[in-house]
């Protein structure tokens, strides 16, 4: 089994002290003790890894054994995904991050049916980046899932027209994601629909040609996960 993960923004020095809420969760809640091993990263791809030297419910001191360096992925994964209702959300943010997202863009798409008041959008931003944010440390990513600001239609359309490959899925498209060859640079840019699916109007906006998974029609929270899964099989992941 791997070594935990934790946070740390900063991993300079011979032993490192994990305090504050990163802290206190892993002495009382992970209950970490002196003698295990662990690993810290900044979430920007560093990580020092070594022996719990003391533990007390503020935090835990690290003896640093060992250093790295995670290069970032190549193409870079950013998925849009229309803004879902409930747990859906979640779920969709969770898999995104374990599968391997780079940046997950949140998309208030026509149909999403979210009212973009200030005090909501802060609300629902804040949740998307601490379901990354842990996501990001259970699956022990070096690198962390970014979560970007949610964005308009006309954001989501210029994401799109500069991404090496857009992929946007659509359940009447023609095109197979299949037949898709995915660029070894630049960013690969998954537009997911919500429940009520991708407007004509915002089609027109993309101005590219959508593709279809296969044969079923997915829910919003795990289409973005098979695609992603499916393009990264056949590039990061060979």
């Amino acid at each position: 089994m791997g070594l935990a993960v934790f946070y740390l923004p900063d991993l300079s020095g011979p032993e490192l002290v994990l305090d504050g809420a990163e802290g206190r969760h892993a002495a009382v809640v992970r209950r970490i003790a002196p003698g295990e091993r662990i690993r810290l990263t900044d979430g920007r791809g560093s990580f020092a890894e070594g022996s719990v030297t003391a533990a007390s419910k503020t935090g835990l001191t690290v003896s640093v054994e060992h250093r790295g360096e995670v290069a970032p992925a190549s193409p870079r994964l950013v998925v849009v995904q229309a803004l879902p209702k409930g747990e859906r959300a979640e779920l969709a943010v969770e898999m995104l991050t374990e599968v391997g997202a780079d940046v997950v863009v949140p998309w208030n798409a026509e149909r999403s049916q979210f009212r973009a008041s200030p005090e909501r959008v802060a609300k629902t931003l804040t949740k998307w980046q601490a379901w990354a944010f842990e996501a990001s440390k259970q699956s022990r990513r070096s690198w962390f899932c970014e979560v970007a600001p949610i964005a308009s239609t006309a954001e989501v359309a210029g994401l799109v027209g500069s991404a090496g490959l857009a992929v946007v899925l659509h359940e009447e498209a023609k095109v197979p994601l299949a037949s898709l060859e995915v660029p070894a640079e630049g960013d690969v840019v998954i537009v997911v629909g919500p429940e009520g699916g991708i407007s004509p109007a915002e089609l027109e906006a993309f101005d590219v040609d959508p593709v279809r998974l296969g044969e079923t029609v997915l829910r919003t929270s795990t289409a973005g996960v098979a695609a992603a899964a499916a393009l990264l099989a056949r590039s990061r992941w060979t």
